[in-house]
């Protein structure tokens, strides 16, 4: 049988990484068993609905290269694709519960509802509406009726790929609703339509609808269903470990990482290892590296801690690989819009020799705003951190202009201006000085940046040029 999954996802906001790790898992089974992934849109709850939101789900798959077989955009066999234009067939299903002696009409008031769960509440047991339903049930499809399934509660045994074998009784179902009164269907009963028709093989989705599982067992039983593969997933929990991610918890959602300079390599391989290893030490995976060795099996049963640091330095380190096994223009491609105003008045080489020297220091492209600055424009003299490095605080004023003084006439002399020959000439300084490397680099990185860190300084100066170095050189050598 042909593997297929599905992300489900509903379009009430910004999809969120919990949201995001949801389509990856189903993505990579797929893949791996050269099945079909398939994308819908549950857009049936239409007080949450959003504009736009379909459009950023769609955006986000995109960016993080999980390309659906099915779903809107692409078309398939199985559409339509949002939940809003399949109604009728929703309908259908009902009808056919509804003359099965399953499902029935119910048209009990909410403020009826709500008396009989203050009841249950008072008397401190579960409120289930079927100990309410009506006495004579109407089994007519009626527009504007809401309509109920008609439980017939049994225990229930069912292995889920995650979570185990698991076991629910009898009280744990209810009379949940089909349809409610504006003719859209919940998700309880929509997904199990949609999945069936679509011949889905793996349900994928979180922990916390486990909990409803004996109701989505019954009702694959009122219809003579295949039962397909259970899959739970854990949360995503909070830094703290304590509590479910949430946005309060600093997580933010998929587009603000991208747009924070995150790359969708780094997303995917975080995410993906959110809570799945493969029982290596390995860290760094390509997509093609988690399809062949992704399996249910490895996937935790526990919660997995969110922590962005590790996300950030998962960046770094893609960051360094794509620069180092595609080539800096591979690198500099996705820099757009990352870099400061000033250097769009430089050269495409210009910068890409900029990000050939500083590329192993960043953590997210956002980073080479502030990290670049300095070899665009002329940084403003702060005689204050001179001052305060922890190297060049025990120097007086007169030993760090002296030392100036004796770095601009040995690098005025430099006919051929090269790393390599820089380099040099700073061992030659160090010698002449009889300074130590921290005490006389530190001035000449600092009187040419004022940055907090900078890449090698012979690849610094090499990049800046003699005119702009010297300049920079002499003119902190005015200010002391």
């Amino acid at each position: 049988m042909e593997t297929v999954t599905r992300f489900a996802p509903s379009p009430t906001g910004y999809i969120h990484i919990g949201n995001v790790r949801s389509a990856i898992y189903p993505y990579l089974l797929a893949r791996q068993n050269k099945g079909k992934f398939i994308l819908r849109i549950e857009d049936t709850d239409r007080e949450r609905y959003v504009e736009g939101a379909t459009e950023l789900i769609e955006d986000t798959l995109k960016w993080l290269g999980l390309e659906w077989d099915e779903g809107p955009v692409v078309g398939g066999d199985h559409g339509p694709y949002f939940q809003s234009e399949r109604l009728e067939i929703y309908h259908e299903w009902a009808k056919r519960l509804l003359a099965a002696g399953r499902a029935y009409s119910d048209d009990t008031p909410p403020e009826k509802i709500d008396e009989y769960r203050k009841q249950c509440t008072e008397a401190k047991k579960p409120f289930l509406y079927r100990n309410y339903r009506p006495s004579e049930l109407n089994y007519e499809f009626k527009e504007g009726v809401p309509i109920r399934f008609k439980a017939e509660p049994k225990d229930y045994d069912w292995v889920d790929a995650v979570m185990g074998p698991m076991h629910a009784g009898a009280e744990t179902q209810d009379d949940i609703i089909l349809i409610k009164k504006d003719g859209y269907p919940t998700y309880n009963f929509a997904h199990i339509v949609d999945d069936a028709l679509m011949q889905v093989t793996h349900v994928m989705r979180g922990v916390e609808y486990l909990s409803s599982t004996p109701n989505y067992l019954a009702l694959y039983e009122a219809f003579s269903l295949d039962v397909p593969v259970l899959v739970s997933l854990p949360h995503i929990l909070a830094p703290t470990g304590n509590k479910k991610l949430g946005k309060r918890d600093g997580a933010k959602s998929a587009t603000e990482y991208r747009d924070d300079g995150v790359l969708p390599e780094a997303m995917l391989n975080y995410l993906a290892c959110l809570g799945w290893n493969d029982g290596t030490e390995q860290e760094i995976y390509t997509k093609e590296e988690l399809i062949d060795r992704f399996s249910l099996d490895r996937i935790q049963s526990s919660g997995a801690r969110y922590d962005e640091t590790k996300l950030l330095w998962m960046n770094g380190q893609w960051i360094r690989q794509i620069f180092d096994t595609q080539g800096a223009r591979a690198l500099y491609d996705r820099t757009a819009g990352f870099w400061p105003e000033s250097a769009d008045n430089y050269s495409e080489e210009y910068r890409l020799q900029v990000l050939s020297i500083i590329y192993d220091r960043l953590k997210t492209l956002s980073d080479l705003k502030e990290m670049t600055a300095y070899f665009f424009e002329d940084p403003e003299i702060d005689t204050d951190m001179l001052k305060n490095n922890k190297f060049l605080k025990k120097l007086s004023e007169v030993e760090i202009e002296d030392l100036l003084k004796k770095t601009i006439a040995k690098l005025s002399e430099i006919s051929e201006w090269n790393e390599d020959v820089l380099q040099d000439a700073l061992n030659a300084l160090l010698e002449e000085t009889g300074k130590k490397p921290a005490e006389l680099f530190s001035l000449i990185r600092i009187s040419v940046s004022f940055a907090p860190f900078s890449p090698a300084l012979n690849l610094t100066l090499n990049t800046l040029g003699k005119d702009v170095s010297l300049a920079r050189l002499n003119a902190v050598a005015r200010s002391i």
